[in-house]
């Protein structure tokens, strides 16, 4: 059984946003120290962000209005200094910026299949979508499209089952992280994957978990504390290496956010 949504549902919409000011971050520094929180909703985009480098609400703005497609969108951007204990873990390298559980988990073709549909759909119908898989049995939640099109391409299929709909953050509120299952499938994780640098063990560990069990096959456990500079037997500068390689492949933080890793 997995759940899927795509890029417009609202909690998505919320992981876009603080990766695009996390991308905002990454444009000003090579390796700056930042971490975002977005909370959207009914007219209005709440971002806190704590970092190491200036930001401008300009482009904050911007990115907010892209994202939504509203340039009416009402933004309440906060921007505070890292706090400099925190800071100071990272003067002399890099060191886990957290305590952290992390499961990579290999992908089970059920979620492959379902991640497909839900690509399909969204490129026919980019507007807020989520869809179940369990065993045969599909659910499909589409907003702002054909309810009879889509039981025609996906027969014995559960779609709309309230009747068409419209979505968006209008219907339904949306934050940062809430959709992890979405983006990583049966891989657990004890932090959020969004909105935070590459310092962050809960992207970079999480990122590098993850990739090993696609390679191996196998589930990969991992703990950190703080301040650790070796994980699984790598510098965690190493690990760091790898997440960042990754992130470049797929375009950025923002497109990260898009689909998460399944």
């Amino acid at each position: 059984m997995f759940e899927k949504v795509n890029p417009s549902h609202p909690d998505k919409l919320a992981d876009r946003i603080a990766g695009a000011v996390v991308d905002l971050a990454y444009e000003v520094e090579e390796n700056p120290k930042i971490a975002v929180e977005v909370l959207i909703g009914h007219g209005i985009c709440h971002i806190i962000a704590e970092s190491s480098v200036w930001l401008k609400e300009a482009d904050v703005y911007k990115a907010v209005w892209r994202i939504t497609g509203c340039d009416g969108m009402c933004v309440d951007f906060q921007c505070v200094q890292q706090d400099t204990h925190l800071a100071e873990n990272q003067q002399n390298g890099f060191r886990c910026g957290d305590n952290g559980i992390f499961k990579g988990m290999p992908v089970t073709a059920e979620q492959k299949n379902l991640s497909q549909i839900a690509r399909y759909i969204y490129a026919d119908y980019p507007h807020d979508g989520k869809y179940i898989l369990d065993g045969k049995h599909l659910i499909i939640c589409q907003s702002n499209a054909s309810t009879a099109t889509l039981e025609y391409q996906y027969p014995g299929a559960v779609v709309n089952p309230l009747g068409d709909w419209t979505g968006g953050t209008d219907v339904d509120t949306g934050a940062t992280n809430r959709k992890l299952g979405s983006d990583m499938a049966d891989s657990v994780t004890g932090g959020g994957l969004h909105g935070k640098d590459l310092s962050k063990a809960d992207v970079s560990v999480n990122i590098y978990a993850w990739l090993e069990a696609q390679r191996t096959g196998k589930p990969v456990e991992l703990c950190c504390a703080i301040g650790d500079d070796t994980i699984d037997g790598k510098p965690y500068s190493t690990i760091v290496s790898i997440a960042r390689a990754y992130i470049e492949a797929v375009g950025g933080f923002e497109k990260f956010a898009e689909w998460g890793l399944v």
